[in-house]
């Protein structure tokens, strides 16, 4: 690249030799014509700059694989959007015109959800939640984009198929069962989707994808995916408030940008994963949802999204469900390796066959700096006697208000071939409703300590 850079200057320094006058050349030269030398076009398109630092050119950035006029940074989960400020902890290569990003995460970790056993319904158990994902893109013409996602999670063999330990967590079955207090595991084909994208104006651009499973244009990015999040191993109390789309065995969105505005909607199966995690569920696109998604600046990212969810639980398969959401993601870099980021999330369910309408509050938090990481996660979430599968103790099916806080700390403690290992503890207090005291106690306490292995931060 220097010597292409430097070539024009080698050229006209020759081209400048024959209007200089020189005692050793007798014989005169004629002046000859110069010709204005033709601007120099360089594809870099297919050339890996590696960690390459040139002060004389701006900062490279990678567009997003649904958009060449977003930056890749952009990128949550699905088709979702998080602060262009958002660095990546992932391996990056680049190779015959395609660029592919893998990230992950794996916990290995003591998980004790009710520590000093005030109630009857926590549980304890040594586990590994995991995810693994890849994406690559590539170039169609001058104005198109095509891309492929793919997630996988080993959840149903390191965690379980009948999930984790996580007081007063709802959602899905097993065994003909409602999951209660358990998170359920994740399935191991988590997404295997196809995208593409035609820009059609100056920063505008019309992008159509198919996912079997995939995720829907409905709630925030998913919370493995935000970086608020990253280092809290267990999904939010809210997550099926909020979103628990991400798994959907069959979705197909469209969308619409222009400049920083996204307007999506999606068609997809209500119904969510069945106990069986390592299959693939029917297809019955009987759902559907709406977003719109605005980035106002690189450090913030905002949505507002409802769906119209056919049947999503097995258990309660009569039951429809609207579901509304609205969030705010905040990044701020500090340096090179240390930022601050905040997610704030508001989600609310509400139910065909009781009417009613639960709500949820989320508000996280990560505090990079260097090496160490400091974060917390406030919850409060609406759940009723139903949800929490206690209508033979209250049979006027009450609802309840359920906060919980995490707070925790961890530390990189190596980095090898571009792979941290990171070990870490954290604490969550249950503040349990009146009525549950008997059940739950007053406050139980959730106690985690694990090591984690991901990808290193990405320095571009």
């Amino acid at each position: 690249m220097l010597m292409l850079i430097a070539s024009p200057v080698f050229a006209q320094q020759k081209m400048d030799m024959g209007n200089m006058k020189m005692d050793t050349i007798k014989k005169p030269v004629k002046p000859h014509k110069k010709t204005p030398a033709k601007p120099m076009k360089m594809d870099m398109s297919d050339m890996d700059m590696g960690d390459m630092q040139m002060d004389s050119m701006k900062p490279m950035t990678m567009h997003s694989q649904y958009s060449l006029d977003v930056p890749m940074s952009r990128d949550g989960s699905g088709t979702s959007w998080v602060p262009d400020e958002t660095p990546a902890y992932a391996y990056m290569i680049h190779t015959g015109g395609w660029m592919t990003m893998i990230h992950g995460s794996f916990f290995a970790r003591y998980n004790n959800q009710d520590l000093f056993k005030q109630g009857s319904r926590g549980g304890k158990k040594f586990d590994a939640p995991d995810w693994l994902m890849a994406m690559t893109q590539h170039k169609v013409g001058s104005n198109g984009l095509f891309s492929i996602n793919t997630m996988f999670s080993f959840d149903p063999f390191l965690v379980g198929p009948g999930g984790y330990p996580l007081l007063y967590q709802t959602g899905e079955s097993y065994k003909g069962h409602k999951l209660v207090d358990t998170q359920h595991p994740h399935d191991l084909f988590a997404e295997l989707s196809v995208n593409y994208t035609q820009k059609v104006a100056k920063d505008a651009d019309i992008s159509a994808s198919f996912g079997y499973p995939g995720e829907p244009a409905l709630g925030p990015p998913v919370f493995m995916h935000r970086l608020s999040a990253m280092n809290d191993p267990d999904a939010p109390l809210g997550h099926h408030y909020q979103d628990a789309t991400h798994i959907t065995f069959g979705v197909a969105t469209l969308g619409f940008r222009v400049k920083n505005v996204k307007l999506e909607g999606s068609v997809f199966t209500g119904r969510e994963p069945d106990e069986f995690r390592y299959n693939f569920d029917p297809m019955r696109f009987d759902s559907y949802s709406v977003r719109l998604s605005y980035n106002p600046s690189k450090e913030w990212a905002l949505q507002v999204s409802n769906g119209w969810i056919h049947s999503p639980e097995v258990a309660e398969p009569l039951q429809n469900v609207d579901r509304f959401t609205a969030s705010a993601i905040h990044t701020k870099m500090l340096n090179d390796d240390s930022y601050i980021a905040t997610t704030l999330v508001y989600g609310q369910n509400h139910y065909s066959d009781n009417q009613k309408t639960l709500p949820s509050v989320l508000l996280e938090n990560s505090f990079q700096w260097h090496k160490t990481a400091f974060y917390g996660r406030y919850e409060f979430v609406e759940k009723d006697a139903d949800e929490l599968d206690l209508t033979g103790d209250f049979p006027a099916n009450p609802n309840f208000n359920i906060n919980a806080i995490t707070l925790g700390v961890n530390h990189i403690i190596s980095t090898v071939k571009h792979t941290n290992l990171t070990g870490g503890v954290q604490a969550t207090v249950n503040v349990s409703p009146a009525e549950l005291h008997p059940l739950y106690g007053s406050a139980p306490i959730g106690f985690e300590v694990y090591i984690r292995i991901n990808p290193s931060l990405m320095k571009m």
